[in-house]
């Protein structure tokens, strides 16, 4: 049976809760004088809401007493020694380039200009519609669309061809000659329906759909975007494909699209991924029609590749909204 001295508390041990309670209140006062103005601060930056109401109720006080004593800037100069003692500070170096070194940051980066984040809008004063036969009968819809506002719209679909196959066009010349004599301050390019040939990399065949054969389909991409760029072209607006209806075909368009996203990454404004497969076919399943007007319409070819005229049409709208955002027409 449990005694009555048994049941008293060590007095030891109130004493070492009695100084446990005495450090927290001290340790509490500490703060207030020299860190006050932190709480404040820390409170000020949390949004709106009961926990930013809170710790204002505390901080605001906190911060005056902190502002009305010495101890703060004290206890700023006594923890200083925390801190690196190189001075990472400088006029030239780092981000700010030397004086007479031209375009480059002190890092050696390449200086990104403001058209990497649209530029300024200019005048659409011609339009290249290209690709294989996806581009049709896309480049007539934005023809017609483009015909009463001063545009030369230049349709050049090349049917049967395709990134991964140069037996019949190599892109990597076709697009340099396409804006070699005939420049054009935009390009439209829907092209993937010919895709999945197996591809030379590293002195060997890769075939379609591995990583490498995407990368080298990406690589391949990007030197066309590229060839557009040199020549001219203000903006590339590179089309993803609407998923097929066949299941093997569907495979490869997902590749495609996945190295077409990745091909454009990092040119910034001046290359556009317009998203064809979202809009045709969300999640990237295959359907016949969409809701257009209030109806549901057919879009797609009996094929299950390509668009109707109707489906060009919804595509062409999209389009020239995306074009009149960056340039000046009509």
């Amino acid at each position: 049976m449990a005694t009555a001295d048994s049941t008293r508390t060590d007095p030891r041990m109130c004493g070492t809760a009695r100084q446990a309670i005495l450090l927290i209140a001290l340790t509490g006062l500490v703060l207030l004088l020299c860190a006050g103005d932190s709480v404040r601060s820390a409170g000020e930056e949390l949004e709106d809401g009961p926990i930013k109401t809170m710790v204002l109720t505390v901080g605001h006080p906190a911060g005056w007493v902190a502002d009305a004593l010495p101890f703060a800037p004290i206890a700023d100069a006594l923890t200083g020694w925390v801190s690196s003692d190189a001075d990472l500070g400088s006029a030239e170096g780092g981000f700010n380039p030397p004086a007479g070194t031209g375009g480059e940051t002190g890092a050696g980066a390449a200086r990104v200009t403001p058209e990497a984040f649209g530029g300024t809008r200019a005048p659409l004063g011609s339009l290249l519609v290209t690709g294989d036969s996806m581009a049709m009968p896309l480049d007539a819809a934005l023809a017609r669309r483009t015909a009463g506002a001063d545009v030369r719209t230049r349709r050049d679909a090349k049917v049967g061809t395709g990134i991964s196959k140069t037996d019949l066009v190599d892109w990597g010349r076709l697009a340099a000659e396409q804006v070699a004599d005939r420049p054009a301050d935009a390009v439209v390019v829907f092209l993937g329906a010919n895709e999945g040939f197996p591809m030379p990399v590293g002195g060997r065949d890769v075939a379609c759909c591995s990583p490498e054969w995407a990368a080298e389909y990406a690589t391949r991409t990007r030197a066309v975007i590229e060839a557009y760029r040199r020549g001219g072209a203000r903006r590339v607006y590179w089309l993803t494909l609407p998923a097929p209806r066949d299941a093997p075909r569907a495979r490869i368009a997902r590749v495609v699209n996945d190295a077409i996203r990745v091909a454009a990454a990092g040119f910034g404004a001046p290359v556009q991924v317009v998203e064809a497969a979202e809009l045709f076919s969300p999640g990237f399943r295959y359907r016949d029609g969409l809701e257009v007007d209030g109806r549901e319409r057919l879009v797609r070819d009996p094929d299950g590749i390509h668009l109707n005229e109707r489906g060009a049409e919804l595509l062409a709208d999209r389009l020239v909204v995306r074009l009149g955002r960056d340039f000046v027409f009509g």
